[in-house]
């Protein structure tokens, strides 16, 4: 049962956002019997998460906006996601619109590397104001880094779905899994394998994670994937989710991005005043020519080397870098 509780301001979402209630995620008291089961110094790792459990307690905040968030900045700063967020604000209408949870159907975000997939689902995180949990399957080093691996195994852990569940405050986190595609079964384990059952409502609201072993309420989880190619990507994830096809940002979204991202760190940095409010004309020219993903190093990288020259302006010369400037495609 959900406890109605009063309207908080989160300030990192930029609106309000009603507490809803607490949502029971897992039952203490099978984690209790669980813990008693386990005998003498048998398997400390996974005593110790059963205790963690306990003093976390079984309740996380279920979240969901009070009203329709403005979303116009994010329109602006990523105008090449207007499709994905198009679809969000109609979830988010029919939401804010009844009794319902919070809830968006998983999306896959495909398209070329450094066009900002990544960051955008970070800015979504930021928007619905509830946690964040982050799979990067590129690094990945563990085939059951999603669903666990079973305690019987040494050096065992409880996977990183879980883990959000344990360490955050919310029952409705948005979980990224950063390139998808990048992951490969070893004839063992399928590193998705969990995912079948996550990204499906029904059987989510009773994953169990193979190393802790007791029921989770996964099913208010917000996914978004990334991906640069779906062909690697098994058809049952594919057909689970919402798949949006982005493309790289023409000139003026370009320019666009690249201002968004100067006044940005400009204004986060109290050496930021030194700097004018705008870009020039020539600078804004040379910003729009990275990509995406080399935009916010490279942008400050640049106001560094203007104060190294003893100028409180930046010019195209201190954020050019030949490595990084998207070069045009040549055609035959």
């Amino acid at each position: 049962m959900t406890a109605t509780l009063p309207v908080v301001a989160l300030p990192q979402s930029g609106f309000s956002i009603p507490i809803a209630g607490y949502k029971r995620v897992y039952d203490c008291s099978e984690v209790q019997e669980a813990l008693g089961e386990i005998e003498g110094t048998q398997n400390d790792a996974l005593k110790d998460t059963y205790q963690k459990m306990l003093k976390a307690g079984g309740s996380r905040f279920s979240v969901k906006p009070s009203s329709l968030p403005a979303m116009d900045e994010l329109y602006e700063d990523l105008p090449n996601f207007s499709e994905v967020l198009d679809d969000i604000r109609r979830q988010l209408s029919l939401c804010v619109t009844s009794r319902d949870n919070l809830e968006l159907t998983p999306m896959l975000l495909l398209g070329d590397p450094g066009i900002g997939k990544t960051h955008f689902a970070k800015r979504v995180s930021k928007l619905l104001g509830t946690g964040f949990g982050f799979i990067s399957m590129s690094s990945l080093t563990a085939g059951w880094i999603i669903g666990g691996a079973s305690s019987q195994w040494k050096n065992a852990k409880p996977g990183k779905v879980f883990e959000t569940f344990l360490r955050g405050e919310y029952a409705n986190p948005v979980m990224v899994v950063d390139e998808i595609d990048k992951s490969a079964a070893d004839g063992t384990y399928d590193p998705l394998g969990a995912l079948y059952s996550l990204l499906e409502h029904d059987t989510a609201s009773e994953f169990i994670d193979e190393f802790v072993e007791i029921p989770i309420d996964a099913s208010d989880v917000v996914w978004i994937a990334t991906a640069n190619d779906a062909r690697g990507i098994p058809d049952p994830i594919l057909n689970r989710m919402n798949v949006y096809e982005i493309d790289a940002p023409d000139h003026e979204a370009s320019r666009r991005i690249a201002t968004n991202i100067y006044r940005e760190i400009r204004g986060e940095h109290d050496w930021g005043v030194r700097f004018p409010p705008q870009p020039g004309e020539d600078l804004l020219e040379a910003m729009a020519r990275l990509s995406p993903r080399e935009m916010r190093r490279l942008i400050h990288k640049g106001f560094g080397n203007a104060s190294l020259a003893g100028r409180d302006e930046m010019l195209p010369e201190d954020v050019l870098d030949r490595r990084t400037v998207k070069k045009p495609r040549i055609g035959f």
